[in-house]
């Protein structure tokens, strides 16, 4: 297959856009965005009122993960209050990354003396925010929607400074040049793309990745089902073999960001375990066998551009669980790792996908850990079993002759399919809180 460069230009673009550093869970930080956006429409007023309306969906994806940097508090409130008081938007998705421990003080004393108000909107839109923040005369607010940095309105007093139109299909780049993207292209495409245009990107997954499921497996976060089952692998519980060794490593990462620890990683698609999904096992499997650096850094450009393509399916939020989605571009990463044929690769994705396109996304917390080690167990099943000729068919299920009519049919489970569930979930959780 020959790339024009407008094709390669177009695919690099989306990677970018979708590949970027985080610190925390994206959702809160998302809310904290918001606030600090609005902050800047009001910036000398003194704020006496928080008002933040918010989607479901962000609702369940905050309400049960801990904020980083705020000393272990966890919610809505703390995360719009920490944005609009300290945070810096023009760091995107790393706006709260420089608070300290003397600037939680005073956001603690602030949400002790003034009035934070959180509204639930019925809305069609899974993700959405819109903060306003009130001084004794004025107020400044901020819309966000569809993906998490994406500003649709800002309005100062009864005036409106930005108005921007938005659908459930917009994105930076275009819906056509999306459109263009399927798992045969991505495929061809990373056999051949220029390593130097990818290799600075996959260079900061590795690191930044790396470094917060180490820190994972070092530390106590969550429940610890990382270094749970790396502990076991030392003690024999389970074999010292590449799919435990991977399971552990990826969910690693993920105790440690669901549990507040501060350290950035790496996104796809607007979810950091997406991310981490997308990548770690991939990290963990090369230094397993000892691949080549180049093997690994093409073995990620094709996961992480894979996970958005059938991530695009899905939709940004969703009661269809994200990791799925990379962990069957895990699955046929490790195919491609091997220098197998497209057939295999499309074979394992849609192996995995197959399998485990049951499990339900129930809110950001630190379950999102176990869901990925089970996905990735998962991945490497569904890696194994196409390399040895063994596939779903087209017609078991969900599952059709075509990779792209699969990803099609995934999309249609995840949005018509799980619409219902989606809502009793939402309305469960707001009836389900932790006890102390």
């Amino acid at each position: 297959m020959i790339f024009t460069d407008r094709e390669i230009d177009s695919a690099l673009k989306i990677l970018h856009e979708e590949v970027v550093p985080a610190q925390g869970c994206t959702e809160p930080i998302a809310i904290a965005f918001a606030a600090a956006k609005a902050r800047e429409v009001i910036p000398k007023e003194e704020i006496i009122r928080v008002v933040i309306h918010v989607s479901g969906n962000i609702i369940k994806n905050v309400k049960s993960v801990v904020v980083p940097n705020s000393g272990g508090m966890v919610g809505i409130e703390v995360s719009a209050v920490m944005g609009f008081m300290f945070g810096d938007a023009s760091k995107d998705l790393m706006v709260i990354n420089d608070i300290t421990e003397a600037q939680m003080v005073q956001v603690r004393a602030f949400m002790e003396a003034a009035t934070i108000e959180v509204v639930h909107v019925d809305t069609p839109e899974k993700l959405y925010i819109e903060v306003e923040l009130y001084s004794e005369n004025r107020c400044g607010s901020v819309e966000v929607k569809h993906f998490h940095t994406n500003i649709t309105k800002i309005k100062r007093d009864k005036g409106v400074l930005v108005s921007q139109a938005c659908n459930d299909k917009v994105f930076n780049t275009p819906e056509e040049e999306r459109s263009q993207l399927s798992i045969k292209m991505i495929y061809e495409l990373a056999k051949v793309i220029d390593l130097e245009r990818i290799e600075p990107l996959m260079s900061k997954v590795i690191r930044l990745n790396s470094r917060i499921a180490n820190e994972g497996l070092a530390g106590n976060y969550g429940i610890n089902i990382g270094s749970v089952i790396r502990e076991h692998i030392e003690n024999g519980f389970y074999g010292n073999d590449i799919r435990n060794r991977a399971a552990s490593f990826a969910a690693a990462g993920s105790d440690a960001r669901m549990s507040g620890c501060d350290l950035p990683v790496m996104t796809t698609s607007g979810s950091g375990n997406q991310g981490m999904a997308a990548s770690l096992a991939l990290i963990e499997y090369a230094s397993f066998f000892e691949k080549e650096r180049e093997q690994l850094i093409r073995a990620l450009f094709f996961s992480h551009l894979s996970t958005v393509h059938i991530k695009t399916n899905v939709g940004r939020l969703s009661a269809y669980c994200g990791v799925i989605c990379s962990a069957a571009a895990v699955s046929g990463a490790l195919c491609f790792m091997e220098r197998h044929s497209f057939e295999v690769v499309s074979h394992a994705i849609a192996n995995t996908l197959g399998d485990v396109s049951g499990i339900i996304c129930d809110g950001a917390k630190a379950s999102c850990a176990m869901k990925i080690s089970t996905t990735i167990y998962a991945a490497f099943d569904s890696y194994l079993l196409a390399t040895h000729g063994e596939y779903m068919h087209g017609g078991d299920g969900i599952i059709a002759n075509d990779i792209e009519k699969t990803l099609e049919y995934v999309g249609k489970l995840a949005g018509d399919g799980m619409k219902i569930t989606d809502e009793v979930i939402i309305d469960i959780m707001s009836h389900n809180y932790r006890t102390p």
